[in-house]
């Protein structure tokens, strides 16, 4: 077993949320105790924090703080395994990643491709 998978069979960390006000509220009520709403100004370091404390399995952020991220700094956020990044469209505007995709880039299997036998 790959040292990747064994660590994250033994790693179960917190949930953190990154957001607008609106969104943040949401899931406070659900909940999360870890939410931060942020500005361009701070975005990047929050969600730099966030990454070092190695006490999230999954930071949710929405799709209006990713705008305000660097490409470069998002497709580092994209490859991580642990903790789980994932953005949230805000706007019905965004275009939403099929599960399909998102299952592939995350597991590394294509749920959709036919065996053939």
């Amino acid at each position: 077993m790959s040292s990747d998978l064994q660590k994250l069979k033994q790693y179960v960390g917190d949930i953190a949320v990154v957001g607008e006000r609106e969104l943040v509220i949401g899931y406070r009520l659900l909940g999360i105790e870890d939410t931060y709403v942020v500005s361009k100004e701070n975005a990047f370091k929050i969600i730099q924090d966030l990454i070092n404390k190695n006490k999230y399995s999954l930071i949710i952020i929405s799709g209006e703080v990713r705008k305000m991220l660097s490409q470069n700094f998002v497709e580092k956020l994209e490859s991580l395994l642990i903790p789980l990044v994932v953005f949230l469209p805000t706007t019905k505007e965004e275009k939403e990643e099929p599960l399909a995709e998102l299952a592939k880039k995350v597991l590394g299997v294509d749920i959709l491709k036919k065996e053939t036998k």
